[in-house]
């Protein structure tokens, strides 16, 4: 656990900044062994509130348990993700860290293991106006690239992997940095390694939502 530590407490430095920021949201993909990959979605508290409060304003939660159901309802009808020419990824189990920091992590299927493109589409937070998300790709043997989706590209990302990269389709630039991402990337490093154990020591300190 040890060797965790160091990104752990980079994470959490690097997540004062933007926790109470709901502009600013993080979407990882991680792939574990064998070919068995996570999602981790993580925004403010209050970015997530204000899309349920939006979108299911006719049945407003009345408990926690409620609104972490609403919060993983919200992101499996808003995000798209697919690979390799339209082969869409599912997402299975759910689970939801409530703080200011809001964390969701979703174990995934439907990735190949040969990947040729992707093709991500976020709108999980489309009711707040000026939001931008980072994407990160976390591939074994891949090099570690930071993506920004936001109102210039309409949310919507197209990449194609060269070599042991991945780039944005069109553009030789595979990276593009906004101030807000720059202080969490290293952290976040850690935070996608860290998520390798999310769902297979059975440890992991989130709650469970059925």
């Amino acid at each position: 656990m040890k060797k965790y530590m160091l990104p752990l407490v980079a994470f959490w430095f690097s997540i004062a900044s933007f926790a109470h920021n709901p502009d600013v949201s993080t979407i990882m993909l991680v792939e574990k062994e064998n070919n068995v990959w996570v999602l981790q979605i993580s925004a403010s508290l209050t970015a997530f509130q204000h899309e349920v409060r939006t979108h299911f304003d006719e049945t407003p939660y009345k408990s926690p348990e409620e609104f972490q159901k609403m919060v993983l309802e919200h992101i499996k009808n808003n995000l798209e993700i697919s690979f390799n020419n339209n082969r869409e990824i599912t997402l299975g189990q759910g689970i939801v860290k409530l703080g200011h920091e809001t964390n969701v992590v979703f174990e995934v299927s439907g990735i190949p293991s040969e990947i040729n493109s992707v093709w991500v589409e976020n709108n999980v937070f489309k009711d707040i106006s000026r939001n931008q998300s980072a994407l990160f790709l976390f591939k074994e043997g891949f090099t570690k690239e930071q993506f920004v989706l936001d109102n210039a590209n309409g949310h919507t990302l197209a990449l194609e992997v060269r070599g042991n990269k991945f780039v944005v389709v069109g553009t030789s630039k595979a990276s593009f940095f906004s101030p807000y991402f720059g202080l969490f990337f290293i952290g976040l490093l850690g935070i996608g390694f860290l998520l390798h154990n999310v769902f297979g020591n059975k440890k992991v300190a989130l709650k469970t939502v059925r």
